[in-house]
């Protein structure tokens, strides 16, 4: 939820509109017009634009493998006080264990004057921390490490002789009504929530609340080409895709090009099948198509004049592991573009979106390469091929990366303005590239 937060603040620091869906579009949307929504998408009108014109839509997802506190959470064991978690997506979750933890999410409170609000969180220092086991107690942990992810991977809070003097504000639940949710809770837990947020622990209704690392994102490497970071996949392409509308919307060149609305989508729980009321699989891409042109026949023109980037990190050669990548398809970091392709439909890539990503590309004098997974592994999957069955034309890419879905992983710095770089090429010339293909 924070990194949505931030993705919107920078919208909202570049873009003049925020309209919401519930609202009457009709009345609002005007050519040079510049809009963003809380379902984290934001889109530019053009000049010229008239119902019918296409969309051109650099589609990425926000989410990433994390733990997410339990509806009750409150735990306790030998003397520790415990946070029930639940695994979302598929994490690398070893690489969870010793690490210095703490929460971010929203949370719903009572205001002042008695209504509600949905609040943004994130605690800005360690409160969680799941260790391991010491290697004198579990001597083949270096030959097979295997845990319970539900009874050995659950993070502690403190100690319990910590709290026993301490006297909590509102930890009292006798009151308790059904949306009360201090009895489901540490009070100490509820404690630093409700400091965080300036409330009281009743005025806390519920909450949504995600583990994450603390350490920093980092540059590293010999010559500064590496990121070491946490969520990398995907929040790399989503901040691409944030800095190239921001800046084509910001150019002199805005208020004069010609072509398709532009559109960016940043699409949530994609890390666990994209089915939701703000995932790929929701109405969200062609709720947009249906408001731009709201006719059949207009809505129908639209959708074969429209062109969608579907973006997300893609797999770097191992220098550990070469023989994971098929020997002709094996993307470095910093390498360029990855376009990924797959004959089975897991990437949404053909031979025209393949061209189309080639020749924006090149515009900026960038580079591309090319990924295929080798014919006796499983392939991944991304936003694209969903988002396809609406009728886009539509491409898979991404920059490479090592240790997707570790808490920690690497790519490489310069690829982020590689991806810049295409989604503005993207904005800036797809519609006239567009005018100059015939496709039989």
């Amino acid at each position: 939820m924070v990194q949505v937060s931030q993705s919107s603040s920078e919208a909202a620091r570049r873009f003049i509109a925020f309209i919401r869906e519930a609202d009457d579009w009709e009345k609002t949307l005007q050519p040079r017009g510049k809009y963003y929504f809380t379902r984290s998408v934001a889109f530019t009108i053009p000049p010229n634009w008239k119902q019918g014109a296409g969309l051109s839509i650099v589609a990425t997802h926000v989410d990433s493998p994390n733990l997410r506190v339990r509806p009750i959470s409150k735990r306790e064991k030998v003397g520790y006080l415990q946070v029930g978690v639940e695994t979302y997506g598929g994490g690398i979750w070893h690489s969870w264990f010793d690490r210095d933890l703490s929460l971010a999410g929203r949370v719903v409170v009572t205001q002042q004057d008695g209504t509600f609000q949905s609040k943004l969180i994130k605690v800005d220092r360690p409160l969680l921390r799941i260790p391991t086991l010491a290697i004198h107690l579990d001597r083949n942990v270096n030959d097979n490490l295997k845990f319970n992810q539900e009874t050995e991977f659950v993070p502690i809070l403190g100690l319990v002789a910590e709290t026993l003097n301490k006297t909590f504000k509102d930890d009292k639940v006798s009151n308790a009504t059904a949306a009360s949710i201090q009895g489901n809770h540490h009070p100490a837990l509820l404690s630093v929530i409700a400091d965080e947020l300036s409330v009281s622990h009743e005025e806390i209704h519920d909450f949504e609340l995600h583990l994450y690392d603390t350490q920093p994102s980092v540059l590293g490497g010999i010559n500064n080409e590496f990121m070491f970071s946490p969520r990398m996949d995907n929040q790399v392409c989503s901040f691409s895709a944030v800095d190239a509308i921001s800046t084509y919307v910001s150019s002199p060149n805005f208020n004069v090009m010609e072509g398709n609305v532009n559109c960016i989508a940043l699409f949530n729980h994609e890390e666990i099948g994209s089915v939701s009321t703000s995932g790929a699989e929701s109405s969200l891409i062609p709720s947009l198509l249906q408001r731009l042109s709201p006719t059949p026949a207009l809505h129908s023109q639209s959708v074969a004049r429209s062109f969608l980037i579907s973006a997300d990190m893609g797999h770097a050669v191992h220098p550990n592991f070469t023989s994971k990548h098929e020997d002709n398809h094996q993307p470095t970091m910093n390498g360029g573009i990855v376009i990924k392709t797959n004959a089975k439909q897991k990437y949404a890539s053909d031979a025209i979106g393949s061209f189309v990503v080639k020749k924006l590309v090149e515009r900026k004098g960038g580079k591309v390469q090319e990924y295929e997974v080798r014919n006796d592994m499983a392939c991944g999957s991304t936003v694209g091929p969903m988002l396809s069955k609406i009728g886009l034309r539509t491409v898979d890419v991404g920059n490479a990366m090592l240790s997707m879905h570790s808490i920690r992983e690497t790519a490489g710095s310069h690829d982020v303005q590689n991806a810049i770089d295409l989604f503005t090429s993207f904005f800036e010339g797809f519609a006239e590239l567009d005018k100059t293909l015939t496709v039989d």
